[in-house]
């Protein structure tokens, strides 16, 4: 078999059109390439029973701010041991009535029962050296008036022998001499009384002074005593309010030291709410404003009445003072949630709170078209916030339906469909 050689030109005419094969078929797998790059991924279908939709609405919308705490007693008192003792006796037990001199505990102190003997003794030598005082101050006296009613006598006798002698000497019947001693005499005696009643005075006017020292002492004393007898009373350990016993710190044998708490009473029909608010939400919070405490067996309004100035565990205790008649149930530590209305608003345009989103920040809602199955991812603007609602400042208009449910697993997507 002979080959034929072909002329050069027929072989270069099929290289070049292998070429142009090949250069059309790489734009063609370079445009479908293109295309499908430039094609959206397919929307994810959910479920519309479990995604909850709400409607934007325009109107008056209620500012709350909502909080978990507990109900806890206006007045509560702590009872603190008065003195060193030994729990002898455990009377009554938490969880009952008490009256406000019902006797909850027993102490014992024996060194208190004799310091109370020791101080009535005092109270008994400090009286009777008040009595013996008081008699010897009172003889002193007799005994300045007995002197000062003497010399008085004898000046009346030396006035009158002075005058006596004065006249007979002037008769002559009576030395010159003699009349002179009788009047010096009178005149003796007149200072000597002067001096003793000064001294009668001074004496008078100081018994109550030095009586004063002495009953000084007696009122201590006294008072030490009426201080021991009240803490062997204290002994046995009493409320002083009625309520209801919450809390016996101490078991039977224990020794405790003055200012130990021994019991704790409160008052359940006086109760109040504690609330937890996030520190985030309560910078609006102020006294007076309106409150309702669910009880898990019924409401009851209330009125906040003390803030607290410090954050704890990234909470703000709110204290809401209940008004009108608690419901069944109610008492001490029993949880409670409290929702406190900050502000009315009224003509803004709100939706329901959606499950993530701060208060002035923008964040992203899907939603619904009006064919009511495709949703698109869209932005707005939020304001204020409450309980259940938030305030749109844009994005949004009043009849827009958005999904407010927790979608963070389709953040890959801008759209979603409903079946």
């Amino acid at each position: 078999m002979v080959d034929i050689q072909r002329p050069a030109s027929v072989a270069r005419a099929r290289r070049h059109r292998r070429i142009a094969v090949g250069v059309v078929a790489l734009v063609v797998i370079a445009g479908v390439t293109y295309g499908l790059s430039r094609l959206k991924p397919a929307a994810p279908t959910v479920d519309k029973a479990t995604v909850w939709l709400d409607s934007v609405k325009r109107g008056p919308m209620v500012r709350q701010v909502r909080g978990l705490g507990t109900l806890v007693p206006e007045e509560i008192r702590w009872i603190p041991a008065a003195t060193d003792g030994r729990v002898e006796r455990i009377v009554v037990h938490p969880g009952t009535a008490v009256a406000a001199d019902t006797v909850i505990l027993v102490l014992s102190n024996p060194t208190q029962a004799q310091a109370t003997l020791e101080a009535e003794q005092q109270l008994k030598a400090a009286l009777a050296q008040l009595t013996s005082l008081r008699v010897q101050i009172q003889n002193g006296v007799l005994a300045q008036e007995a002197t000062a009613t003497g010399v008085n006598a004898d000046l009346r006798q030396a006035t009158m022998q002075a005058e006596s002698d004065a006249a007979l000497g002037r008769e002559g019947l009576v030395s010159p001499l003699t009349a002179k001693l009788s009047a010096v005499r009178a005149e003796t005696l007149v200072t000597r009384n002067q001096i003793e009643q000064r001294r009668l005075a001074e004496m008078r006017g100081s018994v109550d002074a030095q009586l004063a020292v002495q009953q000084a002492e007696v009122d201590r004393v006294r008072a030490l005593v009426g201080l021991r007898r009240s803490q062997v009373r204290q002994l046995q350990v009493r409320p002083g309010i009625a309520g209801m016993l919450q809390q016996v710190p101490v078991e039977v044998g224990q020794q405790v030291g003055p200012g130990t708490n021994l019991a704790r009473v409160a008052d359940p029909q006086h109760l109040k709410a504690q609330l937890k608010i996030a520190e985030t939400q309560a910078k609006d919070i102020v006294i007076g404003q309106v409150a309702s405490i669910d009880t898990r067996n019924g409401l009851i309004q209330g009125r906040v009445a003390r803030i607290d100035p410090a954050v704890q565990n990234g909470t703000v205790t709110v204290d809401v003072v209940l008004e009108g008649e608690l419901p069944r149930g109610a008492r001490p530590d029993l949880s409670v949630d409290g929702t406190i209305q900050l502000e009315r608003l009224t003509d803004i345009l709100f939706v329901g709170r959606p499950a993530y989103g701060q208060e002035q920040s923008v964040i992203s809602l899907f939603r619904v078209e009006s064919d009511g199955v495709t949703c698109v991812r869209t932005k707005l603007t939020v304001g204020r916030i409450s309980v259940n609602t938030i305030e749109v400042k844009a994005g949004l208009k009043a009849g827009d339906q958005v999904i407010l449910s927790d979608m963070s697993q389709f953040d890959a997507f801008d759209r979603v469909k409903l079946k």
